[in-house]
C-alpha cells in the first residue's frame, strides 16, 4: 500500500481536511449556543429592555447613532447599515474618533446605541459624558450589567454570558455574532413595527440585483402594439404570423370586449401537430384557456418566480382580465433580475 503524502496528514496522522471540518463544527456549535442563550434571554430578563430600546429608537426625532470600538465597532457598522436600509435613519460613529471632533455629528434629537462586550472601554467615556450633557438617550449593548457603560445608559441590553468559539476563549467570535443578531432583531422589530413595505425597501435599494428584483412588471413589460394579440375566431395561420412577427413565442387571444380568453404558445402548436389541417383551424381549438397573468404592480422577483415555477418564458400583464403588456424571460435577464 502506498504511503500517504506527508503534506496530506498532520504529525498525529490525522487528515487535515477532517480536522478543519471538526474545528468548523465546534465553532458553529459554540456560536449556535450563544444564539440559543440570546433567544432564551429575550424571553426573560432581556424582554423589557429590548422593548424599551425599540421604543426609544422608534420615537427619536433624530437618527440612531451606532458606536463601538474594535470588533464591536465592525459589528456596529453593519448594524447601522441594516437599520438605515430598513427605514431607520442611522450611521456609525467610531468611539475613538468621537473624541476628536466626530461628537459634532451627534445631535440632541438622536439616540446612541453603544456596543461594548465588557462595557469598560475608556474611549466611550467622552461620548457618554457628551450624551449626558445634552440629554441624548443611550442604549448600551454589553455583557456586563454592572459595567460603567450599562450603568450610564438609559437602557442596557445585557447579553448573556457565552463562551467564545476560540479554543482559548479570547478571540471575539460568539460574542460578535450575538451582538450582530441582537442588532438585526432590533432593526427588524422596527421594520415590522412601522409597516415598512417592499415598496419602501425598493426606494432605498435602487442598485444591483436587489434593486432589479424590486422593479415592477410595469417597468419591464412591452405594451401597445408590441403585445401579440388576436381575436377569437382567428385562423391559426394568421395567429402564427402574429407570434412570429412579435417574437414572444405566443399570442394572446381576446374576446369581443378585449378581455383575455386564452393564449396560443409554441407548446400548444407542438401538442396539436397531429391536427389534419392545423393552419386552417381557429385559435379557439388550439389555445390554452385561462392562462397565467400578472398585474402591473407585481414585483419583478415575484414574476420571475412564477416563470420558473410554471416552466414558461412569457407572462401577459393584465388589468383584471384585459391584457396591457407582456414580459419575457429575456427582459428579466437584461434588467439583471435573473
Amino acid at each position: 500500500m502506498a504511503k500517504p503524502h506527508p503534506l496530506m496528514t498532520d504529525s498525529s496522522g490525522t487528515d487535515p481536511a477532517d480536522s478543519a471540518v471538526q474545528s468548523a463544527l465546534r465553532t458553529l456549535d459554540a456560536e449556535g449556543s450563544g444564539i440559543a442563550a440570546l433567544t432564551a434571554a429575550l424571553q426573560s430578563d432581556l424582554r423589557a429592555p429590548f422593548t424599551a430600546a425599540a421604543d426609544l429608537i422608534r420615537n427619536a426625532k433624530g437618527r440612531l447613532i451606532v458606536t463601538g470600538l474594535g470588533k464591536s465597532g465592525h459589528i456596529g457598522r453593519k448594524i447601522a447599515a441594516t437599520f438605515a436600509s430598513t427605514g431607520t435613519p442611522a450611521f456609525f460613529v467610531h468611539a475613538a474618533e468621537a473624541s476628536h471632533g466626530d461628537l459634532g455629528m451627534i445631535t440632541a434629537d438622536d439616540v446612541i446605541l453603544a456596543l461594548s462586550w465588557s462595557g469598560e472601554q475608556p474611549e466611550m467615556k467622552n461620548l457618554i459624558t457628551y450624551a449626558k450633557r445634552f440629554r441624548i438617550a443611550v442604549i448600551a449593548m454589553t455583557a456586563d450589567r454592572d459595567s460603567s457603560l450599562a450603568k450610564a445608559a438609559d437602557v442596557a441590553l445585557t447579553l448573556p454570558k457565552a463562551r467564545e468559539a476560540c479554543p482559548h476563549n479570547l478571540a471575539p467570535t460568539t460574542s460578535s455574532l450575538m451582538m450582530l443578531a441582537l442588532g438585526d432583531a432590533l432593526s427588524i422589530a422596527l421594520l415590522e413595527g412601522r409597516g415598512f413595505t417592499t415598496t419602501d425597501f425598493s426606494v432605498l435599494h435602487p442598485g444591483g440585483k436587489l434593486g432589479a428584483l424590486l422593479k415592477y412588471a410595469r417597468d419591464l413589460m412591452h405594451s401597445g402594439d408590441a403585445v401579440p394579440l388576436k381575436p377569437l375566431g382567428t385562423k391559426m395561420s394568421e395567429a402564427l404570423v402574429e407570434m412570429t412577427s412579435k417574437g414572444f413565442g405566443c399570442v394572446g387571444i381576446i374576446d369581443a370586449r378585449g378581455h383575455l380568453a386564452g393564449i396560443v404558445t409554441d407548446g400548444d402548436l407542438r401538442r396539436h401537430m397531429d391536427h389534419p389541417d392545423l393552419m386552417a383551424a381557429t385559435v379557439d381549438e388550439v389555445m390554452t384557456r385561462n392562462p397565467k397573468t400578472i398585474g402591473r404592480d407585481v414585483l419583478a422577483g415575484e414574476a420571475l418566480e412564477i416563470l420558473n415555477s410554471s416552466k414558461i418564458t412569457t407572462l401577459i400583464v393584465a388589468d383584471g382580465t384585459k391584457p396591457v403588456g407582456i414580459v419575457h424571460l429575456h427582459d428579466f435577464l437584461r434588467a439583471g433580475v435573473a
